[in-house]
């Protein structure tokens, strides 16, 4: 299984992308995340996804994402952070929340994203490499 994050945007509109992504193809719906970490201003941010099953007999499962543009405050979430959650409810599921480190901390892109993915498998939220 190959998996592969796709990145909409960092949290503004394109929150409503991925809620409509999650909505037009619940059949394939397998987790959702909420990513959480801390910036180089000392800020606590968070980052939404999905992880979608692969179509008919791909091995290519997508992880959409919206990276690291949402405050996240655990007492009072912002509102894109509810309407993620809320999308997710009309589904019946919700996302699991993990601690990472921050994109900042890593030298490209696709670092921070094979950490990720790292993460994913070890915790068993998404299928091992074939």
């Amino acid at each position: 299984m190959i998996q592969q994050f796709i990145e909409l945007g960092q949290g503004y509109g394109d929150v409503f992308e991925l809620c409509e992504l999650l909505q037009t193809n619940e059949g394939r719906f397998h987790k959702a995340f909420i990513f959480t970490s801390t910036n180089d201003n000392n800020q606590k941010v968070c980052s939404v996804a999905v992880a979608f099953k692969p179509v008919g007999d791909s091995k290519f499962m997508p992880i959409y994402v919206c990276r690291e543009g949402i405050p996240y405050n655990e007492e009072k979430p912002s509102k894109r952070l509810e309407l993620f959650e809320q999308a997710l409810a009309n589904i019946n599921e919700r996302p699991v929340t993990l601690e990472i480190k921050h994109s900042s901390i890593f030298s490209e892109q696709i670092q921070f994203y094979q950490y990720l993915i790292g993460i994913l498998r070890m915790t068993h939220y998404i299928p091992p490499m074939s």
